[in-house]
């Protein structure tokens, strides 16, 4: 059965959108935030996003596309086995044992909240409530694309209807296929900041110049990982992605600071995870913000 979706365009960007759906939804997985699944994306003749994955089944943990975003658990430590934990843009989860939290388990999911989804032409708006034990908030997230401008914004507001103050971190994966290109040369990444860490072991596949990372041979079967590109030290969020081989680019900013800016990549994604810090005391509401200016590079 094909998954609930809709399409919107402002004449410049043209793009999918996969709406969450419990029995039906491409993503029902207890890792990703469910609403914002964008399947393809194009501008001026270049693509940005699509499946990347060799096996896919709706309820795995990366079973997404485009520029998705993951929470840090809520209650997760303090939790008893067959307790429930929370995840924002899920649900309820059930911890099934004393086992660390491990974001590839596939825990159940025993409380999905309530969903609403409102779409316009160039705009999808979801919202999601959920009241669990002494977690409860209120999420909503908006993707839309300017009026004239080749620019996609996604805007979240999430409001803490509970008892337990909030206080995660969220990240965006950013499963980029850009033109259905391998990874591998012709891509380069740009950060805000020089960067800290080594290739460890990949410098035949990757190097790291300043603020960049070029890539310099195809990964094949292998896969570039680093867990914070920044030291530990954040960072403005700000990054580019080019593939100077077809003359696609993407500028992603933020409205709030790197707390953490991870990266990995496989053969057919090409993934930048910037991190923000969110905190919600009870009744309070946060919001946040993040663009995707696409851009045609001279080649």
């Amino acid at each position: 059965m094909k998954p609930p979706e809709t399409k919107i365009t402002n004449g410049i960007i043209d793009a999918t959108v996969y709406l969450p759906d419990e029995q039906t939804g491409y993503n029902r997985g207890p890792r990703f935030d469910w609403a914002g699944v964008i399947p393809d994306l194009s501008y001026k003749g270049h693509t940005y996003f699509g499946q990347w994955i060799d096996t896919y089944s709706p309820t795995s943990h990366d079973a997404v596309m485009g520029p998705v975003e993951a929470f840090d658990p809520l209650g997760f430590d303090e939790a008893k086995p067959g307790e429930t934990f929370i995840k924002i843009g899920i649900g309820a989860l059930v911890k099934p044992d004393s086992s660390a939290y491990n974001f590839m388990r596939p825990y159940a999911i025993l409380n999905y909240g309530n969903w609403k989804v409102k779409s316009k032409p160039d705009e999808v708006k979801f919202f999601q409530a959920l009241n669990e034990n002494e977690y409860a908030y209120e999420y909503k997230k908006n993707i839309r694309l300017k009026k004239h401008r080749p620019i996609l914004v996604i805007t979240h507001t999430l409001k803490n209807t509970g008892k337990r103050t909030i206080e995660t971190e969220v990240y965006d994966h950013n499963f980029f296929v850009i033109d259905r290109q391998p990874t591998g040369p012709g891509f380069v990444v740009t950060f805000p900041d020089d960067l800290h860490e080594k290739p460890d072991g990949k410098e035949a596949y990757v190097s790291i110049k300043n603020n960049q990372l070029i890539f310099l041979k195809e990964l094949k079967d292998k896969y570039i990982a680093f867990k914070d590109l920044t030291d530990g030290k954040g960072a403005s969020y700000h990054i580019t992605i080019e593939n100077q081989k077809t003359g696609a680019g993407v500028k992603i900013t933020g409205d709030r600071p790197i707390s953490k800016l991870a990266f990995w990549s496989s053969l057919k994604t090409l993934c930048p995870e910037p991190y923000i810090k969110i905190r919600a005391k009870p009744g309070q509401k946060v919001s946040w913000k993040i663009s995707y200016e696409y851009y045609t590079v001279n080649n």
